[in-house]
Parts: C-alpha cells; structure tokens; sequence
C-alpha cells in the first residue's frame, strides 16, 4: 500500500522518507462504523492530507481537520481539535492505517436511545404536515373506513352497506379534491366498487367538467377507469364527450393517453370510437363534429371520396401524429393501430407515401412497433398487407422481426394471421420454415419424457395456435378458421397474384415437407393422448392425408390402439375417433363434387393394418357406434379384405338388424345419443352396402 506522509514543519526532525500529498480540496469526513477489513479497505481508498492540514511536533501520525473545518470540531484538553469524533491512525510498519471512533463511539456501540428520539421527531413532524393540509381529518377518517372496506372476504354485506354509507357522508362534496391524491384516491375508487348505481351517479356528477383534467391526474386516471368499469350508459355519456376535440392533446400525453386508449378500446360504443377517431384527421374534425342523431363516418376511405380536395391534408395530419407517437415510443394503443391501418388502407402501393410509412415500420430497431401491431385486430391486418405489398427484402426484414415471437403470435387471436400471410406472401420457403418452424417445439421425444413435444399438444389443443400448424395441410382451410381469418386471406390472395412469383400450391407443400417429419414422428410417440381429444384426431387426419414422408410407422402406432388391453378403448367410440379412423381406413377425403374418395398421394394402406389389428373385435365395431370406419373400409379402392369382409358382414345381418333397434336404449346418456345415431346410421349403411 501507498504510504501516507505528514506535512514536515521547518526545524523538525524527519523521520523516515516524508513526502507531501495534495487533494483537490478540503472536506469534512463524517463518522462512520469502521468496515470489516481495514487493510483492505485502506489499500483500496488511502486517505491523504491535504495542504491546508496541520499536525502536531510528534510524529504521531494523527491527521487534523483544517481551519476551515475547526468550527464544527470540538477540542480535548490538549488543545487538538475533535471533528466528527474520528480519528485516522497511521501504522509506519506497514503502511497502513485503521479507523477508530473517539468519543461516545469510540468502543464501536451507537446510542440507540438517539436514534429512536430521532425517528419519533421526523414521525412527529410528518404528522403535522398531514395535519395542515386540507381536509386532513376527512382523508385520515375516510381511509380508516377503506382499511375495513377493501377487505372484502371479512366484512359482512350488512356492514359494508353502513360503511359505504359513512363513507359517502365523508367525500360527498369533496370528490375532486380526493381523486387528486395517491392514497385518498383509491377510498374513491372503493366507494365506486362497493357503492350502488345511485351512489356512484352522484360521484360521476360532481365530477363532471373535469374529467379531462382528471386523466391527465398521474392518480385520478384510474378512478376515471373504474368509474367506466362499473358504471352504465349514463356514467359513461358523462364522461367520454368531456374528451371529444381534445384527442389530439390526450393521446400525446403521458398519462391521458393509456386511459384515453383504454376507454377507446373497452368501453366505447362504435359511435363514440368513430367520433374519437376521426380527429387523428386534423383540426377540422375535432372542431365541427356530425350532430347527435347522425352516424359518425371513421373510414377514410369514404370521407376521401366524399371531399377529395381534402386528402393532402389529412393524410398530412395523420401521418404526422402517427410519426410522433412511433419516436415516442408509445406503440401499444389500439386507437394508433386504427388510425395506421387506415392511413395504409388509403395510399397508393409503391408510391412515395406507401414507401415512407414502411420506412417508418422497418426504422424501429428494436422492432417493438412490428410486434405490438400484430396483436391487434387493425394492427395483424397491416402487418399483413405490409407483407403482401412488400418486396422480397422487406418481406424478410420484416419476418426477421419476430424471432423469439413466433409461440406468442402462434397462441394470440390475431398474431397467428401474420403467420398465415407470411405462409402465402413468402416466396422462400426455407426462409419461412427456419424463421417459423425454428420455433416451433421440435424435439422428438417420447410420451412421459417430456422435453418440447408436451408444448406441441398445447398447440394441436389450442383454437388459436392449431392454426398455424393445420393450415399447411387441410384440404378445406375454412374448417379451421374463423370468418375474419378467411377474409383477410382472400383479400392477400389478391394482392400476391401480382407481389409473388412462385405458385401457391408449390408453396404450400414446400412447406409442409418442411414441417412434415416433425408431426409424423409426434403423433407415433403420443398417438394415444392425440386420439382422446376431437382436436388431436382431427390434427392426425390432416396430417396423415397430406404430409410428405414415410407415415408407416405413424399409421402402425394409430392401429395399436385398436387392440389395448385386448378390448376396444372408450377413446375410440367417440364421434370425433370415429370419423378419423373412417377418413384413414378410406385412404382419403370425400369429395362432395364428385361424391367419390379422392385418395392420398402415396396411398395409406391403413384399411389392411385396421383390418389385421381387429380380428375377433369387427362384430363389436359393425354393430356399434364405429359401424361407419366398417364403411370406411368397404369404400376403399385398394382395401384387399373387401370380399372377405363383405361375407363377414352378410352372415351376422341377424346382429346388425337387432343393434339397430337396441344400441342406445332408454338408458343412453344424453352425451352419448349423437355417437349411438351416427352408429346406427353406419349400420343401416352397412345393410344396404351387402344387398349390392
């Protein structure tokens, strides 16, 4: 360690080497606890003189305050002065020094008493701050009643009625003056929980006036988001025209703007978000507003139409706001992803403005904007026009923008249609199958040993994510998805016949090869947990039917289960496993045009396993809620057991005849009377098939 040396005084000895070390200026140490490792510490952070320091004749190796510093020091009886009770010890040894505390600290204790005074003050204090503030006494009462109030498990109906009701007598008149503080607004918030419709009509109208101040309020916004929760119509029409010409202002306000857009999108009426949007057009529009009784027009398009010399400066404004919530980084409002898909909708693709708002959606480096549009309904529908518009690069810039998403997206209402439009805009697939399939849970495991393949049942079991997985493969997208779903791919469908090169049906099963060994493998390794589901089975089906690869093994693992345990599971006599062991032991899908099987490319071959695994059980399954996968077999073209099993059938009609009449019975449960229909339907098939 450095050694520390002392000022040298004219006429004293010297000992040892002395050198003079400066500081940059004089300051007073506080008294502290000496740390744990002295050495250490001092090594680190030496302490050093500074010029203006003074020392005894003796080499004592004790440092003085300065001059500057005495005033705050005391003196002991030798003259030297005592600041702060510290005092620094130099070790010549060594080098090094310790720090000791003289004075009251001086055996390392504190006086706990002192500090205990100390607090009591500062509480002393604070209490009679709180005291000099207006309405003191009303707040202090009124959150002694909320501390009862808020827990709801513990206070009778009864009781909590009587403490509304006092509590009710404290704020009424004094609302505003409550809602405007962190801690007495959240009594207002109780009181509008617990009160009844009349009580908080009275808070909604004290308040009336100041409601756009009040979501300005860092606390008050909140109770204006409860007020709207738990109110009706007539609080409601209290509250939103208060904010009507000012939305420009709210939305670019730190705290108006959240409840602003939380009111916009949960608890406007379609009227009133019309109103709200159509101030993102310019001034104009929050100024002269339609009358009460007309039906506000939000879609640019028809107010373009309707005044067409207005466009340059409405697309101006609007993309103006637009730009300046985006380099604000406030991007996860539904009323902006509104307003941007109307912009979108309304510029000329290729065109100057069309490039400039892409520009602006590829500008954000992080890519937050890009991932908070995809969630929402306005928003997954620009980010797919964006896709289907786009050139290749931009297209894969894009794409690139949701890597470690893709689960999020895959599992939300919305998100999964960015994925979809990627499937049908993309002409690289092994872009598209690295960038999606990358995260989609692959590993190949066994039932029971965990790992990802558990994930993969969440998706195949999931009315949102089973989406994207399934659409690569059904013959008939529109089983699968939603009315919204359909039109927005009709319309990218448009839109890439002149963006896109590559045929779709090239595309589609570029990529399902690509997905394909992944699904073939985990249904052979969970066939029995997919069967037990009606969305596993229909997941089994479609991929069976259209995946590219070897499926004997997958098809084997489908008809062990026949056999379980020697006698027919109850997981497969249901409607759901019964329609898909029929369309496997079919070979194919049933064409309504042509009322004919249209068979997989390679051929299954499942009819011939089916067949072997039944043995003595296919009496049980002609008679039973299964007699349509018997259909299913004598309907396949390339089903070598035909004959045999036609003459199986001819000799047990007696059997078929009588379970028509008794499968079911008096004595079926109502959740099982659809599969004993649909199995007596097979049977009477089956009757009229051997007539033939």
């Amino acid at each position: 360690m450095a050694e520390v040396k002392r000022k040298e005084h004219p006429g004293e000895s010297t000992r040892g080497s002395v050198k003079k070390v400066k500081t940059e200026s004089t300051k007073k140490v506080r008294s502290i606890t000496p740390p744990p490792d002295l050495e250490a510490q001092t090594d680190s952070d030496p302490i050093v003189e500074s010029e203006t320091t003074e020392q005894s004749g003796d080499d004592d190796g004790v440092s003085w305050p300065s001059d500057d510093e005495e005033e705050d020091g005391s003196r002991d009886k030798n003259g030297r002065k005592n600041l702060d009770n510290r005092v620094e010890l130099s070790n010549h040894s060594n080098g090094s020094r310790k720090v000791a505390e003289s004075g009251n600290l001086s055996n390392g204790s504190h006086n706990p008493t002192a500090s205990k005074e100390a607090h009591a003050k500062q509480k002393a204090v604070a209490q009679e701050r709180k005291a000099a503030k207006p309405n003191a006494d009303s707040i202090a009462r009124a959150k002694k009643l909320w501390e009862r109030l808020r827990i709801q498990s513990k206070v009778p109906l009864e009781e909590r009625k009587q403490l509304i009701a006092e509590l009710f007598d404290i704020i009424t008149g004094r609302v505003k003056d409550f809602v405007l503080k962190h801690d007495s607004g959240r009594v207002i918030q109780t009181a509008l929980k617990y009160g009844n419709s009349d009580q908080r009509k009275l808070i909604a109208r004290e308040l009336k006036g100041e409601y756009r101040g009040l979501a300005e309020s860092r606390y008050a916004k909140f109770m204006i988001g409860k007020l709207l929760v738990h109110g009706d119509d007539e609080i409601k029409d209290l509250v939103l025209p208060e904010f009507y010409g000012h939305v420009r202002r709210m939305i670019k306000h730190s705290e108006a703007a959240w409840i602003l857009d939380d009111i916009y999108r949960g608890a406007a009426t379609p009227k009133q978000k019309a109103i709200l949007l159509r101030e993102w057009y310019g001034a104009e529009f929050a100024i002269f507003r339609p009358e009460t009784d007309h039906k506000p027009q939000s879609e640019l398009r028809i107010l373009l139409a309707e005044h067409p010399e207005k466009r340059a400066p409405i697309m101006r404004s609007l993309f103006e706001l637009i730009n300046q919530l985006v380099q604000k980084k406030t991007i996860a409002f539904s009323m902006l992803h509104d307003a941007m898909l109307q912009y979108y909708l309304n510029v000329v693709p290729g065109s100057e403005e069309a490039t400039e708002f892409v520009e602006l959606l590829k500008g954000d480096e992080e890519g937050d904007l890009v991932k908070n549009l995809a969630f929402t309904k306005s928003g997954s529908r620009l980010v797919s026009l964006a896709l289907a518009y786009s050139n290749a690069k931009d297209r894969k810039l894009l794409l690139k923008t949701y890597k470690n998403t893709i689960e999020t997206l895959a599992f939300d209402a919305h998100g999964h249609q960015v994925l979809l439009a990627a499937y049908d805009v993309i002409d690289d697939t092994v872009l598209t199958a690295k960038s999606i399939f990358g995260e989609f849970p692959t590993k190949e495991t066994k039932q029971g040993e965990g790992g990802q393949h558990a994930d993969l049942f969440n998706y195949v079991t999931n009315l949102n994510a089973r989406i994207p997985i399934l659409y690569l493969f059904v013959n008939k997208p529109s089983s699968i998805l939603p009315a919204e779903d359909i039109g927005l791919l009709k319309e990218i469908h448009n839109i890439r016949s002149t963006t896109s090169k590559k045929d779709p049906d090239i595309r589609r099963k570029e990529l399902a090869k690509a997905l394909s060994p992944t699904l073939l493998s985990y249904i052979a390794n969970n066939a029995e947990v997919l069967v037990q589901n009606s969305f596993g089975c229909q997941f089994i089906s479609e991929v069976l039917l259209s995946a590219d690869g070897d499926k004997s093994e997958t098809l084997q693992a489908i008809a062990n289960l026949t056999e379980a345990n020697g006698e027919t599971p109850d997981y497969l006599q249901t409607p759901a496993a019964s329609r898909m062991l029929k369309a496997l032991a079919s070979g194919g899908r049933f064409n309504p045009k042509t009322k004919t099987i249209d068979l997989a490319d390679p051929p299954l071959k499942f009819n011939d396993m089916l067949y072997d695994k039944l043995g003595s059980h296919i009496v049980a399954w002609m008679t039973g809620v299964n007699a349509f996968v018997i259909v299913g077999l004598l309907e396949s073209v390339d089903f070598s057991h035909k004959t045999e099993l036609k003459a199986l059938i001819r000799k047990h009609r007696k059997d078929l005849q009588k379970a028509v009449g008794e499968i079911g019975g008096p004595n079926a449960k109502a959740k099982e009377e659809k599969s004993m229909e649909a199995g007596k339907k097979g049977i009477r098939l089956l009757l009229k098939m051997i007539e033939n």
